[in-house]
């Protein structure tokens, strides 16, 4: 079985005619991706379609420093942890951590 069978949403929030997602999953390799969905007229500044996505991959070699970083022992799922500790209002914070961790983040952008 896949280990991509398993998706947890980290956010899943709307107001109005916006909308913001946010996924986690780990790949066969091992690696975490973690993706979102922007939709809706709030992301006119970077779309044109009112669509705006993201893809982000920190490779499995990195989960250990991203456990650490999360408060988790490095034995811990990192989807369990996301989900308990990292999802809803907290998403947000997560998005900022990585940005500030020098963990090495695959970061592909879409907008339409």
């Amino acid at each position: 079985m896949s280990n991509e069978s398993r998706q947890v949403t980290l956010r899943d929030e709307r107001s109005g005619p916006d909308s913001r997602h946010l996924w986690a999953y780990v790949d066969d390799d091992g690696n975490l991706h973690i993706d979102g969905q922007d939709l809706g007229p709030g992301t006119a500044p970077v779309s044109t379609d009112g669509e705006y996505e993201w893809f982000k991959k920190i490779s499995a070699n990195d989960l250990p420093m991203l456990l650490t970083l999360l408060g988790a022992p490095l034995d811990a799922n990192v989807l369990d942890v996301l989900e308990r500790q990292w999802s809803g209002d907290r998403a947000g914070d997560l998005e900022t951590l990585l940005r500030k961790s020098g963990i090495k983040v695959e970061t592909h952008v879409w907008s339409g």
